[in-house]
């Protein structure tokens, strides 16, 4: 199938738009309450790019992915890949599945025990429609691309497999229905450093042959500097900041980000962390603090953080942060003067 292409590198193809996904929770004395888990983004993903997504434990980032690949529904906005509308008639989940794949954390729950690997690869073209014989040739293909011979692992079974190898089984699953997007949650996480090497190198070579653009989503800001064209921070279900790696890393407008690259381990004894950079715990999603929901750990709150909610504002080329003292006129004592700069739509 020849696949729709509109516009040119760059481009975005995937676009979040007010994308909103509450969880329900029964709380005390019978009320029902909510976990806001992602609360009304925006933001794109462009054609060939990758994508870094970062932030705390409970943040969002996996709900966002599974929003992403549609594993779960949203409560409500809009996802359009490649200028079409997803779900609806003119692009329908089939086919936007066939187009958007995701490699998981967890590499040996995302396998089938009673399936080969060449079985477990080959599975995702014959649903589509691919011939038995031609989805496991292309399964023996995408194993020896990602480093697994064909005649050695084709016929092993998962618990056969290390980690590593699992996960490269996972890539080349990912890989078999010809995606042009493919959402990474965590993948390398679980490996130990040596082959958490090797598969991010995988992961670019892939990505440069194949043309691909990723979503890569980690905690370890070291590995989403070192593949990430740009970089987006999730606090309490919200984007904070979004930019180029190389402006987020030497200039972070957020107080949040700011204090995420203050927590990167280093290697030189003469530039360790000695005092956390963050005091206190996340608030609950299910009752996030009003305004700005950083402000009960910012260093720079002031009481007009606690009464208004900062917008995305533009602090330089493509770069976006989400706080009073970057936006104009909003009263935080840092705050530059109204009209300095403008307001970003999306991120």
């Amino acid at each position: 199938m020849t696949q729709r292409d509109i516009g040119g590198p760059a481009q975005p193809l995937l676009r979040v738009e007010k994308l909103l996904k509450h969880f329900p929770t029964k709380g005390g004395l019978g009320k029902r309450r909510v976990v806001r888990a992602v609360d009304g983004i925006d933001f794109v993903v462009r054609k060939g790019e990758t994508l870094g997504v970062v932030g705390e434990s409970g943040c969002g980032k996996s709900t966002t992915a599974r929003l992403l690949m549609q594993l779960i529904q949203q409560d409500s906005g809009e996802l359009v890949f490649d200028a079409m509308a997803v779900g609806g008639h003119q692009l329908p989940l089939r086919e936007y599945r066939r187009q958007v794949q995701m490699v998981f954390q967890d590499s040996y729950s995302s396998l089938n025990p009673r399936l080969t690997m060449e079985q477990a690869v080959a599975f995702g073209p014959s649903v589509h429609g691919v011939s038995q014989r031609e989805a496991l040739q292309r399964a023996r293909d995408l194993l020896g691309r990602v480093g697994l011979e064909p005649t050695r692992f084709a016929g092993r079974y998962a618990h056969e497999l290390s980690g590593g190898q699992r996960q490269r089984v996972n890539i080349a699953r990912a890989l078999a229905v010809e995606p042009r997007l493919v959402i990474l949650d965590e993948a390398v996480s679980a490996l130990d450093k040596s082959v958490e090497a090797q598969v991010l190198n995988l992961l670019l070579d892939l990505k440069a042959s194949l043309q691909l653009t990723y979503v890569f989503i980690s905690h370890d800001l070291h590995v989403v500097r070192y593949l990430s064209d740009r970089i987006m921070v999730m606090y309490l279900g919200e984007i904070v900041e979004v930019g180029p790696t190389q402006a987020l890393f030497s200039a972070a407008q957020h107080p949040y980000t700011q204090a995420l690259l203050t927590s990167m381990p280093s290697m030189d004894p003469g530039n360790r962390t000695r005092v956390s950079p963050l005091s206190g715990d996340p608030p609950s999603p299910i009752d996030p603090p009003p305004g700005c929901r950083f402000h009960t750990r910012c260093p720079h709150a002031e009481a007009v953080c606690a009464q208004a909610a900062p917008q995305l504002t533009t602090t330089g080329d493509h770069h976006y942060a989400a706080c009073l003292m970057v936006q104009p006129g909003a009263g935080h004592s840092q705050s530059p003067p109204a009209g300095l700069i403008y307001t970003g739509a999306s991120a």
